[in-house]
């Protein structure tokens, strides 16, 4: 075992005016929703370009809420990426819809477009992009075949917090567009994630949701007239996101940097020679909220892993293909049907990318990979 220090395939960066913020809001008595999510909310609204904003305990809550929004139920197909967490697929079965899973585009690694509307059939009634690795799809394209077929799209925007498209924020334009503000994510309240509405009518729909179905008139009243959950962000999470905020701007510059010394560092070197596929240039768009490389063919990913992890450098895997988890298997999905998804799927490997991630730590970790392919 190497004696250098462990290099983690991520780390939040968390400053020292954010820890005492959170001190504050313990001691106020104040912890769950309440004045710190307001202004988190606001935040995020000025930040979108004043569109309306609500906050929600993860990531996967949003996309729910936003299907809900849509009005997509029983009956409706909603199509999405097999290439994604889990959870972007889990949710159209949670609201009672189906799946259409359409492969992807094996340089971007995104929702293929050019496959997208062949899947579209009279039951459809959402798309459900999802920006892998923080780099969006084409959004023009997207939302052109969303409204020759007058379909909403619900933007998986998880991992894209701080990217752009056209010069324009990510969530500053668009249908229903979700975020993650998980542990992982560029900008994270621990747990947690924000959902963008197009009207203060969903934004208030989508808190009826967010709670119980209830809401508050005067100073007793209460009615509920629709079946929500539990899905509220706490003051606590809300207090870590607002340190974040201000910082978003930097985090993605310095990703964006380590991710050029990556492209540039990896370039001729063994690894690639042996045929690693790095990821897609894009540095004008995407957020680089990681790092993927994919695997030459017959290349065994877990023999790769643990070389580097003697090496004391972690990597992850993000993410294998929904449709081939015994949950989809069961639903008529199987091998063969996305190739693209299923040969990236079986080959990515998510090397180390963070804000505090040291120059000679990339050098550190792309020798590394290279000795494994030398």
């Amino acid at each position: 075992m190497s004696s250098l220090p462990f290099i983690p395939f991520t780390r939040p960066e968390i400053d020292e005016a954010t820890i005492a913020g959170v001190v504050e809001v313990l001691r106020s008595g104040w912890i769950t929703t309440g004045p710190q999510n307001q202004r988190f909310e606001a935040e995020l609204s000025a930040y979108f370009g004043g569109r309306p904003v609500r906050t929600f305990n993860s990531g996967t809550a949003t996309l729910e809420i936003a299907l809900r929004i849509a009005g997509v139920g029983a009956g409706d197909e909603v199509i999405t990426t097999p290439l994604s967490w889990v959870s972007t697929a889990n949710v159209i079965l949670e609201v009672g819809a189906t799946p259409v899973f359409v492969d992807i585009d094996p340089v971007t690694r995104n929702l293929d477009l050019a496959q997208l509307e062949a899947a579209i059939t009279p039951r459809t009634r959402a798309l459900l992009p999802v920006y892998l690795a923080g780099l969006p799809v084409d959004m023009d394209r997207l939302y052109a075949i969303a409204a020759r077929h007058g379909l909403r799209v619900v933007e998986d925007a998880a991992q894209a917090m701080g990217a752009t498209w056209g010069g324009r924020r990510i969530g500053a334009l668009g249908d229903l567009v979700s975020f993650s503000f998980h542990a992982n994510k560029n900008l994270t309240s621990i747990e947690g994630g924000a959902l963008v509405f197009n009207t203060e009518d969903e934004a208030r729909l989508a808190e009826k949701y967010r709670l119980q179905g209830v809401t508050r008139h005067g100073v007793d009243g209460m009615e509920v007239d629709v079946l929500g959950g539990k899905y509220n962000l706490t003051d606590v999470a809300a207090r870590v996101g607002l340190g974040q905020l201000p910082h978003l701007a930097r985090f993605t510059e310095r990703r964006r940097a380590l991710a050029r010394r990556y492209l540039d560092r990896l370039a001729g070197g063994a690894a690639v020679r042996a045929g690693v596929q790095l990821p897609t240039a894009d540095f004008e768009n995407s957020n680089w909220h990681m790092f993927q490389v994919v695997l030459p063919a017959g290349v065994e990913r877990a023999s790769i892993m643990t070389r580097l992890k003697t090496q004391q450098i972690g990597s992850g895997v993000h993410y294998p293909p929904i449709h081939l988890f015994q949950l989809y298997r069961a639903r008529g999905f199987g091998p063969g049907m996305f190739p693209h998804a299923e040969r990236v799927g079986a080959s990515i490997l998510t090397l180390p990318l963070f804000t505090t991630l040291a120059d000679a730590d990339v050098d550190r970790i792309v020798a590394a990979l290279d000795a494994c392919f030398a």
